[in-house]
């Protein structure tokens, strides 16, 4: 079965993985919403942080690749605008004072095309604000990955460039080249705890890198899931608890 990444579990997403959006909001103290300021939520997801935006007294648009996630936030927040739109390929007729995004950026490997777009949809010295996975975000997963296709013979799955991780002078050459004056970038470790005591890892790469097993049949793909969850154990899983490796890429930059 093919799987696309823009359809997700909602269920497992907000079960299991919520500390993707819980983590947000402390982003959103560095974005400082006002009252009146028109803000876009980048990727909003099924809308918690979108909603907390709309909370400020700003207005707010959440805008999310994913069908099943925007119809998700628009039945929880019925008062905010939502649409499926792609984050590399965006155009509003009003120009927004600030981008926020939280954990999106990393899913686009067009990561150039998608600061165009942001330039695009930018007031001058309108804001972005920005969080997704950085240089050596889930490295010792991702490593471990490749390793076991490899020896079990899938070498050009490992080779698939499924995230886009970069470097601070990667990312703020972006930016500057494409029109912005960037103010902070920051790299920073943020070991994550999973909440799946028992197939943490496992239950992490089904809700992130299933595209990665696409083509496999579920006791191949549940046979290199545990080979897998096994060669990471001495380093991800402490104390009784996995945790994955996150690396996060904070931007503060304004554009010219």
């Amino acid at each position: 079965m093919v799987v696309d990444k823009n359809v997700w579990d909602i269920k497992l997403y907000n079960e299991k993985h919520g500390y993707v959006y819980k983590y947000g909001e402390a982003l959103i103290k560095l974005l400082q919403p006002k009252r009146d300021e028109l803000i876009l939520d980048l990727g909003c997801g099924t809308g918690q942080l979108t909603n907390e935006i709309n909370k400020s007294g700003a207005s707010v648009i959440g805008i999310d690749a994913s069908e099943n996630m925007i119809n998700t936030a628009k039945e929880n927040y019925k008062e905010i605008d939502f649409y499926v739109m792609q984050a590399d390929n965006f155009q509003f007729e009003k120009p927004f004072d600030a981008i926020f995004s939280n954990a999106v950026l990393h899913w686009v490997l067009e990561g150039e095309k998608a600061v165009i777009c942001m330039n695009n949809n930018l007031k001058r010295r309108g804001r972005l604000i920005l969080e997704f996975g950085g240089k050596g975000n889930v490295k010792i997963i991702t490593d471990a990955v490749d390793k076991i296709l490899v020896e079990n013979g899938y070498t050009e799955k490992a080779k698939i460039k499924n995230w886009f991780f970069p470097s601070i002078s990667e990312y703020t050459t972006l930016l500057e080249r494409n029109g912005f004056e960037v103010e902070l970038a920051q790299l920073y470790e943020r070991p994550t705890e999973l909440s799946d005591e028992k197939n943490g890892i496992k239950e992490w790469l089904l809700m992130f890198g299933s595209t990665i097993f696409e083509g496999l049949g579920f006791e191949e793909k549940e046979r290199i899931l545990d080979k897998v969850q096994e060669e990471v154990k001495d380093k991800c899983f402490i104390d009784g608890k996995w945790f994955a490796d996150y690396m996060r890429l904070r931007i503060l930059a304004r554009k010219k």
